[in-house]
């Protein structure tokens, strides 16, 4: 028991983002992540061994997003989250810890009662009419909540980020007073998921453009800093391709072999098998006009 606690310990800290809590991988990262993270509990365990995972989790899986741990966890505590992973969602099929506990942090829960209607669907965040408690619920929701609980629609099939990040609303959406703007109220990450204007950019540099802002934008932010909802919650973070520092001795062959190939012990994922090698110089190009020589000038 005190193995699996351990490994559960290790699981809710580096793993539940894109696995979830409960290793269903119903999460937010994981609609934008292709291929998506693993749902091991659809994951027969005499299918996938137990020392292949302790692999997988040690170096990483090549062509996704699953980065190796080796340099964040020692092999002790690689051995308690597969062992966890395999009994807890593998093999009996049971829910993690809940989220929302003393331990996490979330003291006197209870003062967001009335926001609960609204996480849990029961009532739609788009409701013709509220009463007063529910409409203080439905700020409650807004303002804490819709970070990561999708809530309810009853005019629309599904609600869904699709290209903006979990820590603000959609655009333009209000009711009754309850105003949301996502560039001016959300959060200090949004200014972040604007994208630089740069004037006569070449034709490669174009492409790069809609390449980065379509891919790469998701984890180092539109304005290429790694200051975006997403970039701030990966550990370790997304490079901050506007920094002097750390981009100061750049190269277009070095970008390009980052790329190419991810970069081992980092949330980097290798794009060779995602991109042509066509697409990958002009996401080399645009980066390099872009952030590096701007940073550099």
């Amino acid at each position: 028991m005190a193995g699996i606690e351990k490994g559960r310990a290790v699981y809710n800290m580096h793993c539940y983002f894109c696995h979830g809590y409960s290793g269903d991988a119903k999460t937010v990262a994981s609609s934008y992540l292709d291929p998506p993270p693993r749902d091991f509990t659809n994951t027969d365990p005499a299918a996938l061994g137990r020392e292949k995972m302790q692999i997988v989790v040690h170096q990483g899986k090549p062509g996704t997003a699953m980065m190796g741990f080796a340099a964040k966890l020692d092999e002790a505590e690689i051995a308690a989250v597969v062992d966890f992973i395999r009994v807890s969602f593998m093999i009996n099929r049971v829910e993690n810890t809940r989220y929302h506990i003393e331990a996490n942090g979330w003291f006197d829960f209870s003062r967001y009662e009335n926001a609960f209607p609204f996480v849990s669907g029961e009532l739609a965040i788009d409701s013709d009419s509220l009463i007063e408690s529910q409409q203080q619920g439905l700020r409650l929701f807004l303002a804490t909540c819709l970070t990561c609980h999708e809530g309810r629609s009853e005019h629309q099939a599904a609600l869904r980020l699709e290209s903006r990040a979990v820590s603000f609303p959609r655009d333009g959406y209000s009711h009754r007073g309850v105003a949301v703007d996502a560039v001016t109220t959300a959060t200090p990450y949004a200014r972040h998921d604007a994208a630089p204007h740069v004037d006569n950019l070449t034709t490669l540099e174009k492409q790069g453009e809609l390449l980065f802002q379509g891919n790469c934008a998701f984890c180092h932010a539109a304005d290429g800093t790694g200051k975006n909802w997403i970039g701030s919650f990966l550990a370790s973070h997304p490079r901050n391709l506007t920094d002097t520092g750390g981009m100061g001795d750049m190269t277009s062959a070095r970008l390009r072999g980052v790329i190419v190939n991810g970069l081992e012990g980092t949330t980097m994922p290798a794009w060779k098998s995602v991109l042509t090698v066509e697409q990958i110089d002009a996401v080399v190009a645009y980066v390099m006009r872009v952030f590096v020589r701007k940073t550099n000038e």
